[in-house]
């Protein structure tokens, strides 16, 4: 049923959707049940490499370790799901079977991707992810925007490809290592000027791919992608930034100002992040906003130095984001406007979050070890606490519930996800334990208690609506969410053509 804007209901005038078992090429039904194959053989890997430990290798060429068996289960998963809810989504489109072989050839490259151990290997399937991204991006060839949409996606991860093999070829040339692992093996000789173009270079494609301000522009400009593929991007491919740097962490790791400049540049974009989204009328453009802030957090977690922590926030959000994605059409109603449903917080309401805050990090620090040092595990912790802290309060405030059942309510529901994210946060880690860096928390300094009271400081003023007061943030944070020019639809029968 749809719903008119007075309110009422109208007839529902959408077709039957179309039946995937008859309709539906033999391509998109065989690639289906390949990936679901590939999925329940990546579990039976995991499972295997868990039990066993060790890495298993073709020497000088590709190195199954604990990463790599993690992101099957999870690439092959959500591939999966993409490819199924596909079948529908496709049906009948003259890009179907197109469609499919670019879905199955991302998974499949990603697969290779991390297991690649060869550097010139590695760098030649990050090149080929990116174009096959693009690819699925302009899905629909005959669409101008779409075509636009793909070129701007294309020259972005082509800087990042371009990027990446600087980086590669410097520790290259430093090292005399051609694989990754051995690239690990030389990393406490690493320093100097070539070691330092190298380490910035591999940071700079990490945030081009994973859409970090101010790289995050392709990423607002690829709502042209079709849903699923959209949320193949949203869920797995943004996550190559963390993926990078987390398998060359023993590189980055190497100076301590390197690492507190990924911290600033995370922060940056989780700010931002926020902050666009809070402007946008749109639903995917919204969520496209949350993504850059999302990845930004996982990158600072990265720039703490705990790697274990940036791949529990990919996997989760990847999982979170995949799921809006392909349920973003349901969010969008025709219903007459209606008075806020947000809540303002009473002072019962403040001391509830507050407390349920305080008790998720805790928790978190008590279950995972971390923040009980001086280094900067204290600042993993505190931004535990402060994420809490803006879901128990969003909660409080947009509940339709009683206060009393609100107030009980919400530290039964945080405290034990805190516990579940956890216990998921120790798992990870401990199927990371055989790479070369998992955690490597550094002493904290002035510097990064100066980065903590500024974020703190700004996330504050969002929370508290301080941005909606200028006109000229608004405006501001408005053009630099704007995709590129040629990507925007001037006419809905643009877009009804195809």
């Amino acid at each position: 049923m749809s719903r008119t804007m007075s309110g009422r209901t109208s007839k529902q005038t959408v077709g039957a959707l179309p039946d995937t078992t008859v309709q539906s090429p033999s391509v998109s039904a065989a690639l289906t049940w390949l990936v679901w194959s590939l999925f329940a053989a990546s579990v039976v890997a995991l499972v295997v490499r868990v039990r066993t430990g060790g890495v298993w290798e073709i020497p000088g060429v590709v190195a199954v370790d604990g990463l790599t068996v993690l992101m099957w289960v999870v690439v092959t998963f959500f591939s999966g799901i993409v490819h199924s809810y596909s079948r529908r989504y496709m049906a009948g489109s003259a890009h179907e079977t197109g469609f499919f072989l670019a879905v199955f050839g991302f998974t499949v490259t990603v697969m290779g991707l991390v297991a690649a151990d060869h550097l010139a290997l590695f760098a030649s399937l990050w090149l080929t992810m990116g174009l096959v991204m693009a690819k699925l991006v302009g899905t629909v060839d005959g669409w101008r925007q779409a075509r636009a949409a793909a070129s701007v996606a294309r020259r972005y991860f082509l800087a990042s490809s371009a990027l990446l093999g600087v980086s590669l070829t410097a520790l290259w040339w430093t090292t005399g290592a051609t694989t990754v692992s051995g690239v690990a093996a030389a990393a406490d000789g690493l320093g100097g000027p070539v070691w330092m173009v190298a380490a910035a270079a591999l940071v700079l494609a990490a945030m081009i791919q994973s859409a970090l301000v101010p790289f995050h522009g392709w990423l607002l400009s690829s709502m042209t992608a079709p849903t699923p593929a959209s949320a193949l991007m949203h869920a797995g491919f943004v996550n190559a930034g963390g993926i990078l740097l987390t398998r060359f962490a023993p590189v980055v790791t190497v100076d301590a100002t390197l690492m507190l400049a990924i911290v600033v540049v995370g922060a940056t974009s989780a700010l931002l992040g926020k902050l666009l989204k809070a402007v946008q009328s749109d639903v995917k453009t919204e969520l496209g906003c949350s993504t850059v802030g999302q990845m930004g957090f996982m990158i600072m977690q990265a720039g703490l130095g705990f790697f274990g922590a940036a791949v529990t926030h990919l996997v989760l959000h990847g999982f979170y984001k995949a799921y809006h994605f392909l349920g973003a059409g349901g969010r969008v109603e025709r219903t007459s406007p209606t008075e806020s449903e947000t809540r303002g917080t009473s002072v019962a309401g403040a001391a509830v979050v507050l407390v349920t805050g305080l008790a998720g990090g805790w928790l978190f620090a008590v279950l995972t070890g971390k923040g009980t040092t001086g280094d900067s595990g204290l600042l993993l912790v505190s931004f535990v606490v402060l994420t809490t802290l803006h879901a128990a309060r969003s909660a409080v405030e947009h509940t339709s519930l009683s206060a009393t059942a609100r107030y009980g309510a919400v530290p039964l529901v945080f405290v034990p996800a805190i516990t579940v994210y956890a216990l998921v946060y120790e798992a990870i880690s401990g199927v990371l334990s055989g790479l070369p860096v998992v955690a490597a928390p550094t002493e904290l300094t002035a510097l990064h208690g100066a980065v903590a009271v500024v974020f703190l400081a700004a996330y504050v003023a969002i929370a508290a609506g301080v941005h909606e007061r200028s006109h000229r943030l608004y405006v501001a944070l408005l053009n630099a969410s704007q995709p590129a020019s040629g990507t925007v639809l001037t006419a809905a029968e643009e877009y009804n053509e195809h």
